[in-house]
């Protein structure tokens, strides 16, 4: 077998130059068509440069449920909380898990900051609470049963039914109440027995007297219930804040909410007879017919026959026992009145404006979450506070490439002309992807993004240097432009290689371990880098193997870049032994 002849060019994609370069081309030609025809020509830019709202939010562990922080969980909420921003109307908005415990809801310019967060902060779970005694916020003095609504009371929403299972053909005659005196009863077991009919005192026990608490004062518990209940004092903030958490379904509790005029009131509350998953669609509409708006809601087949037991109850009691509360993160959303036993649909009429019969049909339709959520930072950024940092941010970038570019010239000469096609390779490449994966993945390109793409200037331009000065080198060893160039390859391209690799890893463990804003720099800075790979072993290389075949800088031109005589070139090694062969006593 004949051996191989020697100081033949490698095999492969690097052997031949032209087609290496000819496949980059048409990759890019192609996605670039793709985005035209994509019709996403732009990156879709972030919240903090096209201006909107970015709430981060960190899941909480409750005692006794450490592991209910988990991928599950946190997927659920964040599909409730999509589609509780979604039902505000809002579009392009962004709902996705940052990290083990994180949320961040993006969403953009045009929208109620304060309704937002009201939507999207309030995570909490749901429920539905029989309403056992209700007062005026300010603190009271013991409750006692039989206490009649005051004078210019404000009234209640009343829930009826809506084409459900009544038991009752009529509506009950009812007084809409929700006064600043106490009303209901105290704290006691009475919904579970049997109702006393309303209208009627029942005779008292020869131990008791008229006016006296109802409260057991055999029971520790309910006696500290109503003596939180009286001291309470919902105008408070940190009170009305308190009231309400920590609690149970279970429990019997205290809490606070606003009447239909917009004024505080507290409640005693039983404990809960439905959840929010029981609710299987609700939504606020207008009532062509009566001409006001109502929530209308549609129970899943558990939750209607939990609403019927609790609905048959409550209305044969009388005002205000005969309300249900509407809790969500421990406060009263809506206590409506209840006038028939309700089924599989309900509304709850009153006098709502629009915003709030949808708001309130907002939270009843997508209000249970699995896990409750605190607000770690809420940013807002107006439309010309984002115009000015992107403007900024690309003029940054502009000012970097272009030192970059006077260095390159300045130092490298006509080697620059290869640095600066390969640079805007790269440019149109990043670009491109850019915009395609807004459409595709949702990607958003932010401030910390462009920040990213403004140090993988610097990252690319470094892969240049390194093969350039590797090339140089072999020219000052004495060797010729093309052998220079495939032999300079291999040492540059380990080099290229492991200082890609060990910025990309640092990319993606920023990308892992942070959330917010500043995954954008790590997968900006990511993807850069990638490129800069593709770009210097497909375009750069296969570009400088044509370019040493032309006399320009297979010459070494002075203005090449690659002068022998301006790098400081030698003979080669080789042949100054045989010059200086031991041929003249005198050397020897």
């Amino acid at each position: 077998m004949a051996a191989p002849k020697k100081g033949r060019g490698p095999s492969g994609g690097q052997g031949r130059p032209g087609r290496t370069l000819a496949l980059f081309l048409i990759a890019m030609v192609a996605l670039t068509g793709g985005m035209f025809a994509s019709k996403h020509v732009t990156p879709r830019l972030g919240i903090d440069l096209a201006g909107g709202t970015t709430i981060t939010l960190k899941a909480k562990s409750e005692p006794g449920r450490e592991d209910a922080v988990n991928e599950t969980n946190m997927n659920t909420a964040v599909g409730i909380i999509e589609r509780r921003v979604n039902g505000l109307g809002v579009s392009e908005s962004e709902v996705q898990t940052q990290g083990r415990e994180h949320i961040i809801v993006n969403i953009p310019k045009g929208t109620n900051e304060q309704q937002a967060r009201d939507q999207v902060g309030t995570t909490a779970q749901l429920y539905f609470r029989p309403v056992l005694t209700v007062a005026g916020s300010e603190p009271t003095t013991t409750p006692s049963a039989g206490s009649s609504p005051s004078a210019g009371s404000s009234p209640s929403p009343s829930a009826s039914g809506k084409g459900g299972d009544g038991e009752n053909g009529k509506d009950k005659a009812t007084t809409p109440t929700a006064s600043a005196t106490t009303q209901g009863r105290a704290v006691t077991d009475a919904l579970k027995k049997a109702p006393t009919p309303s209208g009627s005192a029942s005779a008292p026990k020869a131990s008791e007297t008229p006016g006296a608490p109802a409260t057991p004062s055999a029971d520790p518990a309910t006696a500290k219930l109503q003596q939180q209940f009286t001291a309470l004092d919902c105008t408070d903030k940190k009170q009305r804040s308190a009231a309400g958490k920590n609690t149970k379904p279970t429990d019997t509790i205290v809490a606070c909410g606003k009447n239909s005029v917009g004024q505080w009131e507290k409640y005693i509350l039983g404990p809960a007879e439905v959840d929010g998953k029981d609710v299987d669609d609700a939504k606020g509409v207008l009532d062509q017919q009566r001409g006001m708006w109502i929530v209308t809601m549609d129970f899943t087949d558990a939750g209607t026959k939990k609403f019927q037991k609790i609905t048959g109850k409550l209305s044969q009691q009388a005002p205000p026992m005969n309300q249900f509360a509407i809790v969500l993160d421990g406060e009263v959303v809506s206590a409506p009145q209840v006038n028939q036993t309700l089924g599989a649909s309900a509304e709850i009429s009153g006098s709502f404006t629009q915003q709030s019969a949808q708001d309130l049909g907002n939270i009843l339709s997508y209000g249970a979450l699995p896990l409750s959520f605190q607000e770690d930072s809420v940013t807002t950024v107006t439309a010309a506070l984002g115009g000015e940092q992107l403007q900024a941010g690309l003029i940054a970038g502009a000012i970097g490439l272009a030192l970059v570019i006077i260095y390159l010239v300045v130092y490298y000469r006509g080697l620059a002309m290869i640095a600066i096609l390969s640079l805007i390779a790269s440019a149109i490449l990043t670009y491109t992807i850019m915009a395609l994966l807004g459409p595709a993945i949702g990607f958003a390109l932010n401030l910390p993004a462009v920040c990213g793409a403004i140090v993988a200037i610097g990252i690319t331009a470094d892969s240049f240097i390194v093969y350039f000065e590797r090339i140089r080198d072999e020219i000052r060893e004495g060797r010729t432009l093309r052998p220079a160039v495939e032999r300079a390859w291999p040492r540059a391209r380990r080099t290229i290689l492991v200082s890609d690799f060990v910025s990309f890893l640092a990319a993606a463990v920023l990308f892992l371990v942070t959330v917010g804003k500043v995954q954008g720099f790590a997968f900006t800075l990511g993807l850069t880098t990638l490129l800069d790979v593709v770009v210097v072993f497909l375009f750069t290389k296969p570009v400088m193997t044509l370019l040493a075949r032309t006399k320009f800088f297979g010459n070494g031109h002075p203005w090449s870049g690659l002068d022998p005589k301006r790098l400081g070139a030698k003979p080669p090694l080789r042949r100054s032994r045989r010059v200086s062969a031991p041929t003249d006593p005198k050397e020897a």
